[in-house]
């Protein structure tokens, strides 16, 4: 029977208290705070750590699909999921899909690769989705809205939670958009979409799985209502028949809505919760609604992922500069460039897609040297095109050397850390470290690597591994 097999999501480190973004335009604060992706952060290096999180160190050879859905996609033309399956290290031969323009772009992801492991044309699929959704400044989005990654490994053996069924709902309205030429997310009167909107075709969507399949409110263990404040959430579950007890907690609070990706976000941390024979609902909303009803199997318990949700919400820094938020979220430019770069190259990047996207290493066969980059000679015993390659994306690591320089990074984050870093089986990394604290930075300090952007050029975006620090 198909089901989720394993689960994973990403919650970027950094994190504002929303007083600090009300205290800019002398405004109300809605309480709590919101996540915040790093300036070398985007929708593509989210949906990887959330899809690295989900298989954890499974065998990337038993995967068949990896499904990416974004309404933040970094490319409109070009397949985001090939590059999310390149970093992941999937084969070659994987069938990649991009779903987007929709806040349930996760949900018909999720449900396409449910029906394709149904319909047996795959054992294995990657579902991951993340957003980094950028909202007007003074508007009560720029403080409820937040950024964050989740998967989830849909298939037919091992599972946790078994899908029952779902049902859907397709309503055309404008009640939230963005067109093409937009920076920022549009919206119609607020009691409009709320009402007629979010509530309407929730309420209908879940109302008629639950009809469908025979189930009763009671029976629910978890409802997973991804909404766009709590009020509206806990007004909707009541009209429903749960009580407070059934619902899943939000995320809202402490992370903010995160666009598509906020279903599987919440329903990670659904799972991470669930007992044996649980009964789970999740719904989706964005033109219509998606509901998909789940029971899990007694494999439910085991943690398969490297990270839960609960440390990933927990492991934070705080941010304090409202400015500097305005510049990560390329609202304003502090001063144009940056000191250094090199344009990057199309052909090289395709030509060192190993070395560069799918973080490979070389171990000599002759004499076990390892190295990375890849070498086809040996620089120990010159044995020549005699090599294993080595992924590195899922090992640790310690910081062998480093240098800080104060002036070498984005005029909005100037401090740069260059690190040698040495990971098991004595291979050296050299990188740039990301999401530190420079103060604490020191030789033999924990280290892994994380996939991400580094700049523009060439009109293309240039993603490669940095180094991050383990907490």
């Amino acid at each position: 029977m198909a089901g989720i097999v394993s689960y994973g999501g990403y919650v970027p480190i950094l994190r504002m208290e929303r007083k600090i973004i009300a205290s800019a335009w002398g405004r109300g604060a809605t309480a709590g705070e919101r996540s915040i992706a790093n300036s070398d952060e985007d929708s593509i290096t989210m949906a990887v750590e959330g899809a690295i999180n989900c298989l954890n160190k499974m065998d990337r050879k038993e995967i068949d699909g990896l499904y990416f859905a974004s309404t933040t996609s970094s490319y409109a033309e070009k397949m985001n999921a090939a590059l999310i399956a390149a970093a992941v290290d999937l084969e070659r031969n994987v069938l990649t899909m991009d779903f987007t323009n929709s806040l349930r772009s996760s949900t018909a992801a999720l449900r396409a690769a449910l029906d394709a492991i149904a319909g047996k044309s795959a054992k294995k699929v990657v579902v991951t989705a993340a957003d980094t959704r950028t909202a007007y400044p003074k508007s009560d989005q720029e403080q409820l809205f937040g950024d964050g990654a989740g998967a989830v490994l849909v298939g037919d053996d091992d599972v946790v939670a078994d899908y029952e069924g779902g049902f859907a709902v397709s309503n055309d309205m404008m009640d939230v958009w963005r067109n093409p030429e937009d920076q920022f997310i549009k919206q119609w009167e607020g009691r409009f979409v709320l009402g007629e909107g979010y509530t309407r075709n929730m309420k209908e969507a879940v109302s008629g799985l639950m009809k469908k399949y025979n189930v009763q409110p009671g029976t629910v263990s978890k409802v997973i209502l991804p909404a766009p404040d709590d009020r509206t959430l806990k007004g909707l579950a009541k009209s429903l028949g749960f009580t407070d007890a059934q619902i899943q907690d939000s995320l809202l609070g402490n992370v903010g809505h995160c666009g598509a990706a906020h279903p599987l976000m919440m329903l990670s941390q659904a799972l991470e919760e669930a007992v044996p024979g649980d009964l789970l609902i999740l719904a989706a909303y964005g033109d219509g609604a998606d509901a998909l009803l789940f029971k899990t199997t007694d494999k439910v318990g085991e943690n398969r992922s490297r990270r839960t949700m609960k440390s990933l919400v927990e492991n934070k820094m705080m941010f304090t500069s409202y400015a500097r938020f305005l510049s990560y979220k390329n609202i304003v430019e502090a001063l144009p460039g940056e000191p250094f770069r090199l344009l990057p190259s199309a052909t090289a990047t395709w030509r060192e897609n190993k070395t560069s996207t799918r973080l490979y290493a070389s171990k000599c066969r002759a004499c076990g040297t390892a190295a990375y980059p890849i070498q086809r000679i040996c620089y120990n015993c010159r044995s020549k095109d005699n090599y294993e390659e080595l992924r590195l994306s899922d090992r640790t690591g310690t910081v062998y050397t480093f240098t800080r320089d104060n002036l070498a990074g984005r005029s909005d984050d100037p401090v740069l850390i260059q690190t040698v870093a040495e990971f098991e089986g004595n291979i050296r990394f050299y990188g740039l470290m990301t999401d530190f604290v420079a103060e604490e930075t020191a030789v033999g300090m924990k280290v892994e690597p994380t996939f991400r952007r580094l700049y523009e050029g060439a009109g293309f975006h240039n993603y490669f591994w940095k180094l991050r620090p383990i907490k």
